[in-house]
């Protein structure tokens, strides 16, 4: 019979053996991570905090009571990370703190890593507030150098609770925040995400792709400011109207799908 001691040591070495080896060529092979949801300890959202999100989030709303757990688990998570903070005459609370946590959960809700380090703050002013950046008027941005993602709270609830215009702040500035992790991350999540969407560029400048996607009207003109900003709108089509862009652009829904590791069956939209 073998020690406990001895037992540990196996489990462990089983256990690098996975990280290091065999889960590098299932992301080689599939462009996924080998699994997801693995919390030994889960932390629990208030009876407030969930009261909020069972209401306002229709993504938690659609997922089994099993990934409702990871869900709030990953809510918690996110409150408990990030600090935030009111400019102006804003007040955070615990409702503002659930309904941006969501967002940014939904959006990386099939990625492993999905706590990333670019950012360590949320920033919100009541409404658009004069950027350090350019010294103009912002709904909002993300700001690598200090960190941050910032939310006039006015645009964010207006794009929070109209979900098909394709306008929806949360989703866009967190857009910014996951490109940006995935220029310089290598863990998997952020490893599948960059790659993929090198996947995205060379579908685009295939020969009259690009003049059809400007041609459709479909994606907002602002899209094709730069290739940052075409990732972030196609972000905020891919949540709000999936079946258009489905429809649209099958392929390139598709490569979306796979750069954030969608599940289309934690959503009914």
């Amino acid at each position: 019979m073998i020690s406990v001691i001895q037992f540990f040591l196996i489990a462990l070495l089983g256990i690098i053996v996975v990280i290091l080896i065999v889960e590098p060529v299932y992301v080689l092979i599939f462009n996924k991570p080998l699994y997801i949801h693995w919390y030994p300890f889960k932390r629990k959202l208030s009876p407030k905090q969930r009261a909020v999100l069972s209401k306002e989030s229709v993504f938690y709303q659609n997922l089994s009571a099993k990934k409702k757990l990871f869900f709030e688990h990953r809510t918690a998570t996110f409150i408990a990370k990030y600090e935030f903070f009111g400019k102006g005459d804003f007040i955070v609370t615990e409702y503002s703190k659930v309904v941006i946590a969501a967002t940014y959960v939904m959006l990386t809700f099939g990625m492993r890593h999905y706590l990333i380090a670019v950012f360590n703050k949320i920033i919100i002013y009541p409404e658009p507030y004069l950027s350090t950046i350019r010294n103009e008027y912002h709904k909002g941005e993300f700001n690598p150098r200090f960190k941050a993602v910032v939310f006039s709270w006015k645009d964010f609830q207006e794009g929070y609770y109209c979900d098909n215009d394709n306008l929806n702040l949360g989703i866009h500035e967190f857009a910014h925040a996951l490109y940006f992790h995935g220029l310089k991350s290598r863990d998997q999540s952020g490893i599948v995400f960059s790659s993929t969407y090198v996947k995205i560029q060379e579908y685009l400048v295939q020969p009259k792709i690009l003049e059809q996607v400007i041609s459709s009207n479909y994606f907002r003109i602002y899209a094709y400011t730069n290739q940052v900003e075409f990732l972030a709108v196609i972000l905020e089509h891919f949540f709000e109207t999936p079946h258009v862009f489905k429809k649209e652009f099958p392929e390139l829904y598709n490569y979306v799908r796979e750069m954030i590791n969608f599940d289309e069956k934690d959503s009914n939209s």
